[in-house]
């Protein structure tokens, strides 16, 4: 592996150019001081923001127009920082965007409040005095949303303080999981002893090696089990705040409230567990050929992890992968292949690893900016896969932000991972219909099979999970760390069914999970994976006014709820059908595997008929 080069030392053409945005330092200093200016001033509305339309219409203006100004002063100095995370001038730059922001935040805190004391028929009448300020009229009935769950003045700042006071759990559990706990070491494939860590746990419970993999699963659940008391408090305090904030508010649930928040309803959730529960049957195939390629007599969760095709290493150039992605979205048309390639040709991607860069990918930008990539790119299949989804994700802010004003620009973080899924199962379906290599066909198999094992089946089981949480504290059970662990086990069971040996390390495994103090996050992923399994199907089935009604869905921003922007592709997530059809291509997979694998083994002779 070659050394990892200085940022100097790596061609422009695979650098983002972040000019675009400021051409200089001097010129990002210079934003800020004209905002800070705007910011001390920003006060004198409190006295007239609600006498008249002109005046709603101004204050607002003015809140958006600095919000604008200040996302793209935080894009700037973020992005700036992860080209090199150790660079002392970007940090300051950073900590100059966070304090404006705060600054900004502490100044307009007044708006909410006083835009939530009129009434919504007042608003309706100054919108149509005011024809600028009609433009703000969805933007004002989404705050209003939230009135009836809004307290007096006093008991909001009753509230706001006495958040102060409560304990940062999910801060406290992030200090202890990822720094403070010693998981020990364990010796990997070529016997050398390696320190094992929450972040390569998931390289070792991969291994080919099976030892390592159970040493690996062992190890790491054995240690949190030593500290089931202390998790289980951190977790019953979150949600005991949580919850009491939501039943202070009016919700009838937390549940009730992260939905609301989501503008979605419980259907949505209870939909989804009820499909998962009922399409297990796949899953439990997917694992018994599992076992039967591993060659292993009993089957442990810890072999579920391991690759079924390990030996298959194509390597990409990025301009091999230039063109197959540009291949894959073909079917979306010209228009949208045009702004793929101003991605590659614009220099919104960043592509190499330097010293000092951010690992992983994000899609990022804001509503004045390209929206840029990051990547990390060193020639695999993942690394293809992993940059033809971000470049759903800058689809998608590209499309909302050049067909929406700036209010309604940013989409939810419900369909946050619909466009990019899109582009991953189109790469992987398009890789497997066009290559002539048997393992290559057989390794993108295994990874969409793992794709769908990981999402629609882990994560519901997770979200099943937080359900049980949540109404146990809200029937107030205690949490104690053996209701908790024996509940997570049971769940285990349940959708790994009977064929998988259960480790009891197992039971410990919510003890790792940050998401569990995220109030009913995990689903969006299940939906975000269904959805896009509908729209592929879609497509590719040439079904009439589907790539049309993708790029409208993808236009829309945060101008709709997001269940009535997916309805535009014809997704309906209060229907079972989206996650059954989900599930039904999982198990199409699992056949294809299947059927492909025999045809393998036959072609090397080691099944003969």
């Amino acid at each position: 592996m070659s050394e990892i080069k200085k940022r100097n030392e790596i061609e422009d053409k695979y650098k983002w150019d972040l000019s675009k945005i400021y051409k200089s330092e001097k010129e990002y200093l210079n934003e800020i001081k004209n905002i800070e200016k705007r910011i001390n001033k920003f006060n004198k509305y409190k006295s007239t923001m609600t006498k008249s339309a002109n005046d709603l219409y101004e204050t607002t203006n003015e809140l958006l127009e600095i919000s604008r100004k200040i996302h793209k002063i935080y894009t700037y100095s973020s992005l700036k920082l992860n080209e090199d995370i150790s660079n002392s001038k970007s940090i300051e730059l950073l900590d100059k965007a966070n304090n404006l922001s705060i600054k900004f935040s502490q100044e307009s805190s007044f708006y909410d409040p006083l835009l939530l004391s009129m009434d919504y028929s007042e608003i309706k009448r100054m919108c149509k005095e005011n024809k600028q300020l009609n433009e703000y009229n969805k933007y004002f009935k989404k705050a209003f949303r939230y009135k009836k769950y809004m307290l007096s003045e006093v008991e909001e700042k009753l509230i706001s303080d006495l958040s102060k006071t409560y304990s940062d759990n999910e801060s406290i559990f992030s200090s202890l999981t990822d720094s403070d706990i010693d998981f020990g070491t364990i010796k990997d494939e070529n016997n050398n002893e390696i320190t094992l860590t929450n972040t390569n746990y998931s390289i070792y419970v991969k291994s080919s090696n099976r030892r390592v993999r159970r040493d690996a699963f062992i190890k790491l659940y054995s240690t949190y089990k030593r500290y089931k008391t202390t998790l289980a408090s951190l977790l019953e305090g979150e949600i005991k705040q949580t919850a009491t904030f939501n039943k202070i508010r009016g919700y009838k649930s937390s549940l009730d409230a992260a939905m609301y928040h989501d503008e979605l309803t419980k259907d949505v959730y209870n939909a989804l567990i009820e499909s998962v529960s009922n399409g297990l049957e796949p899953l439990f195939k997917y694992y018994k050929i599992k076992k039967d390629i591993l060659k292993i007599d009993e089957m442990h969760i810890y072999d579920t992890y391991a690759d079924l095709i390990e030996k298959y290493n194509k390597k990409y150039t990025y301009d091999d992968a230039k063109k197959l992605i540009l291949d894959t979205v073909k079917v979306f048309g010209e228009d949208y292949v045009k702004n793929i390639n101003k991605a590659f040709d614009e220099n919104w991607i960043d592509v190499l690893p330097n010293k000092g860069k951010t690992g992983g990918a994000f899609s990022g930008g804001c509503y004045d900016t390209c929206p840029y990539i990051l990547t990390n790119f060193q020639g695999e299949y993942n690394d293809v896969s992993t940059l033809i989804h971000e470049l759903g994700h800058s689809m998608h802010s590209y499309y909302s932000r050049n067909n929406n004003h700036y209010e309604y620009s940013n989409y939810s973080i419900v369909v946050a991972e619909v466009a990019s899924t899109v582009n991953e199962l189109l790469l992987a379906k398009h890789v497997i219909k066009t290559t002539t290599n048997i393992e290559e066909k057989l390794y993108i198999l295994d990874k969409l099979m793992s794709l769908f094992k990981g999402t629609i089946y882990r994560q519901t089981m997770y979200e099943e999970f937080e359900k049980f949480l949540y109404e146990n504290v809200e029937k107030e059970i205690t949490l104690t760390s053996d209701l908790i662990s024996e509940k997570f086990y049971e769940l285990n069971q349940k959708y790994y069914g009977k064929n998988i040996v259960l480790d009891e390390e197992i039971k410990y495994e919510w003890g790792r999970m940050p998401h569990l103090y995220y109030n009913f996050y995990m689903y969006k992923y299940v939906t975000g994976l269904s959805a896009a399994c509908q729209i592929v199907n879609q497509i590719l089935e040439g079904k009439e006014n589907a790539v049309e009604n993708y790029i409208k869905f993808l236009k829309t921003g945060g101008s709709m709820a997001p269940n009535e922007e997916l309805k535009i592709n014809g997704v309906d997530l209060t229907k079972r059908s989206v996650c059954d059809n989900a599930i039904k291509m999982f198990s199409e997979i699992v056949d294809e595997f299947e059927k492909t694998y025999k045809e393998y083994k036959r072609s090397s002779g080691e099944i003969n008929e």
